[in-house]
């Protein structure tokens, strides 16, 4: 009897909660450092979604070990819907095949809300290097084994460049870096020869001719560089690596929240102005319903765990 009551009390109270939902400011944790594309998404989402709420949703970047700070914060956050995280492919995919102790679970640890956008990852290299192809890269890459550096700003990207060197049968050494600054900052400088980076972050330096670019990881062209072919096209049927973001609060948050939540993010993703600031970054606006994303989530975790493998990359 005591049970009973106790679970009717918590359903009310969840019930209440959900229907003053929300009373006060929410905060949006990304993992990672302002400028980045996941931080790009977030300030245009919460500032649209702001406006949904009616109260102010604040962006706070927790950044560090490839995102891990950050999702963690927003794991262990109160489960009552004024805590969002913006995840991506590496806090809420990569990080679980690439990490042998994380202190989330990307699946048990949050509830998720609506996939956000998609954006390419660009193939480029440093002017001086011989390769005006991507052929031409792999065909150097098999002439000079070991000698090519390519630079990676996460675990995500870095299990990406894994996918491609197993699928070329290709072997380049790997530098990892903080960011994408400094990475691209090397490659614009000579000391990096090859880098693969989201677009928003390395397409300028394409454009301003101080990087050639080679290709975008996605089965689809870019419509903000639609001369730069896909991988796919260039020889590699079905290679498509993308960097998603979408956001998800704590297990364990009420249901009406979380529809509440959800509804009001895929709104914001059909504004047509949202969907043009994304184009301007090459990404697309990607809403799904939560149980959609969860599904993706398991996907991803999955396929990366096989590349992983194939690659003989080891959780460290």
């Amino acid at each position: 009897m005591k049970a009973l009551f106790a679970l009717a009390l918590y359903g009310f109270c969840a019930f209440a909660q959900a229907q003053g939902f929300p009373s006060k400011p929410l905060r949006l944790i990304v993992p990672f450092p302002p400028g980045g594309v996941t931080d790009i998404s977030s300030r245009v989402v919460a500032q649209k979604l702001s406006a949904e709420l009616g109260q102010a949703v604040v962006v706070e970047n927790r950044a560090g070990a490839s995102g891990v700070i950050g999702a963690e914060a927003g794991a262990k956050a109160a489960a009552d819907g004024y805590t969002l995280t913006m995840g991506n492919i590496s806090t809420l995919a990569i990080n679980a095949v690439t990490f042998a102790k994380l202190p989330y679970d990307p699946l048990a640890s949050f509830a998720p809300i609506s996939m956000v956008a998609i954006q390419p990852l660009v193939i480029a290299v440093h002017p001086s290097v011989p390769a005006q192809s991507l052929a031409e890269l792999v065909a150097l890459a098999k002439a000079q084994p070991g000698k090519l550096n390519f630079g990676t700003a996460g675990s995500s990207i870095y299990l990406a460049v894994e996918f491609f060197n197993t699928a070329a049968g290709i072997k380049m050494n790997h530098v990892p870096y903080k960011g994408s600054s400094p990475a691209i900052t090397d490659l614009v400088g000579g000391q990096l020869q090859v880098l693969f980076d989201p677009f928003s972050s390395l397409y300028p330096q394409v454009r301003s001719g101080k990087a050639r670019g080679l290709a975008v990881t996605t089965l689809k062209r870019s419509a903000q560089a639609p001369s730069l072919p896909t991988v796919a096209e260039l020889g590699f049927p079905g290679f498509d690596v993308s960097s998603w973001q979408g956001i998800v609060v704590p297990a364990g948050t009420p249901k009406d929240i979380i529809e509440r939540l959800h509804r009001d993010v895929v709104k914001v993703l059909a504004s047509q102005e949202v969907r043009d600031q994304f184009a301007q970054h090459s990404a697309e606006a990607s809403p799904s319903t939560p149980e959609q994303f969860g599904a993706y989530i398991r996907q991803e975790i999955a396929r990366w765990k096989k590349v992983a493998h194939d690659a003989g990359v080891k959780p460290e």
